[in-house]
């Protein structure tokens, strides 16, 4: 990946090295692939909104060292990871002599980035990588990536009685599919910038399509 203009070049190849090396470890949803498409997604966003060179050079370098440190879904603990790697990105920014107008504005972002953890925040660095990553948590890599947690995780696709969460609230410890209902539908409502809601418009449209396709299957099975 290349550098953004405002991180100087040598510094961000060391950064990605990092964050590469330690994402070997991550499962398929929060892997390398996965880093550099919130990236792609972060400069993007940064770009359509016209923001600073240093804001979009902080983004974009929070999403790449956003998967520091993961833990599993499941995890007691899940909603504190993004703390934990806060810390992590702070360590290694601290050794490669970061600047300080990129290294506090990372941590923040970093810190506050996860859905789960609920924050609203008012840097536009950490409004841009909860764009960007919730951007990828959507449309179809967004559901590859929910089915992977799903095997991840062992548990079953769907709930047998009611897949679609008719009459109950989404669990999605124990159904993968609910993950749709719990989380992903909402996204697009929470999204901060114009340009991340316009690029959330097609996939939101692609796991409408999917859920009518999948209910079509799962109500043929069921009328045989």
């Amino acid at each position: 990946m290349k550098a953004p203009p405002a991180v100087e070049s040598a510094l961000w190849l060391r950064l990605e090295a990092e964050a590469r090396s330690r994402a070997r470890r991550n499962e398929p949803a929060h892997d390398f692939f996965h880093v550099e498409r919130v990236v792609s997604n972060a400069l993007s966003i940064a770009r359509g909104e016209g923001v600073s060179a240093e804001i979009e050079g902080a983004a974009a370098t929070a999403a790449l060292l956003h998967e520091l440190y993961t833990l599993p879904k499941d995890h007691p603990d899940s909603a504190r990871a993004g703390d934990r790697c806060a810390e992590k990105a702070r360590e290694l920014l601290d050794c490669e002599a970061a600047p300080a107008w990129l290294a506090g504005p990372v941590c923040a972002a970093i810190r506050d980035h996860s859905f789960s953890k609920g924050v609203l925040p008012d840097a536009v660095e950490s409004r841009l990588l909860q764009d960007a990553d919730r951007l990828d948590a959507i449309g179809a890599i967004g559901l590859a990536r929910m089915w992977a947690t799903c095997a991840d995780m062992k548990r079953p696709f769907y709930s047998p009685d009611d897949p679609f969460c008719v009459t109950r609230a989404p669990d999605d410890k124990l159904w993968g599919l609910d993950h749709v209902f719990k989380k992903l539908l909402a996204i697009p409502a929470r999204l901060h910038t114009q340009t991340a809601r316009k690029l959330a418009e097609q996939r939101v449209a692609f796991m409408k399509t999917y859920l009518e396709q999948l209910g079509a299957e799962l109500t043929a099975c069921t009328d045989r």
